[in-house]
């Protein structure tokens, strides 16, 4: 019986031992996928990091929160993400940090309220999720105090996520789906608010102001032959994703973060226009916008696709 009992114990220790490198493994490749979704596709420090009057984020504070968005019905500040333990998400548990972005609660209990694309992450899959919140552990803690939003509208929570996993890369169409909705929110800024707004998925027209007076307004990225991208070719619409230059060569305002889908896979970013191509066409011609360069905005550095 005794020798038994030493057998069982050390099965038990053996197996231990060989589980934990696999297990450390693991966790690699969750914060190895949670750069590649910050860095490409989600881009969370677009939003989370304030920016300077020449639109650069500053690295001092990157992550850190504090970027003012202002709208009819809410003063919004992003949040701090930074490991901080007084003033970011130092003491959140893994659990508390996915359930505030795929549902909008806080440790707290506070509900999060727009900008943040709570309804968009709430189908984002939860190997996505947790590679998220690995690659946010290993932020550098910024102690950064940021202003509490104010909203005129009741905040409601999303429900808790039922999207277990992500469609699989050899469905093109299905997968660009998953990217544009679940990860990079594409149609939370491409679709101007409105009642009929899911009718209009996708055909721009979103007002960002900019300063007294000044805004630009997001794209049609539906394939409407004359308002839209569908006379574009897939170079065209990929040159515009990952460089941010149109189909006539004019350079987009970085407002659409160019800076960080220059990143993405060639694979992933075929995914996003092979999805684009499905979506059905609205006529919705929006004018215009200035330069980067009249607005006095410094251009993402781009061209680094597949990096990761």
């Amino acid at each position: 019986m005794r020798n038994k009992s030493i057998l069982v114990i050390s099965l038990l220790v053996l197996a231990a031992i060989i589980a934990t490198p696999a297990m450390a493994q693991t966790q690699k490749e969750l914060v190895a996928r949670g750069t590649y979704l910050v860095k490409a596709i989600v881009a969370c420090d677009d939003c989370h990091t304030p920016k300077d009057a020449h639109y650069v984020p500053r690295a001092n504070l990157a992550f850190a929160g504090g970027q003012e968005f202002k709208a009819p019905i809410f003063d919004a500040w992003s949040r701090n993400l930074t490991p901080d333990v007084n003033t970011g998400i130092g003491t959140w548990t893994d659990e508390q940090i996915m359930r505030a972005i795929r549902q909008g609660i806080t440790r707290e209990g506070d509900i999060l309220g727009p900008p943040m694309p709570v309804p968009n992450f709430n189908t984002m899959a939860d190997d996505d999720a947790k590679a998220l919140v690995a690659y946010l552990r290993t932020l550098k803690p910024i102690r950064h105090e940021n202003t509490r939003s104010v909203y005129k509208i009741p905040l409601q929570a999303s429900p808790p996520p039922k999207v277990q996993h992500a469609p699989p890369k050899s469905d093109k169409v299905a997968y660009g789906s998953y990217i544009v909705n679940s990860l990079a929110h594409c149609f939370e800024c491409h679709t101007a608010p409105g009642p009929d707004a899911e009718h209009r998925l996708g055909s721009g027209g979103f007002p960002f102001p900019i300063k007294e007076g000044v805004f630009v307004r997001s794209m049609n990225i539906t394939p409407d032959k004359e308002t839209g991208i569908g006379t574009w070719t897939d170079a065209q619409i990929r040159r515009a994703i990952t460089r941010g230059i149109d189909k006539n060569g004019k350079q987009l305002v970085p407002i659409m973060p160019y800076g960080h889908f220059t990143n993405m896979t060639r694979e992933d970013v075929d995914s996003v226009i092979a999805y684009l191509r499905t979506i059905p066409p609205v006529r919705n011609a929006v004018p215009p916008n200035p330069t980067p360069k009249e607005l006095g905005f410094t251009i993402p550095k781009t061209g680094l696709l597949s990096k990761f």
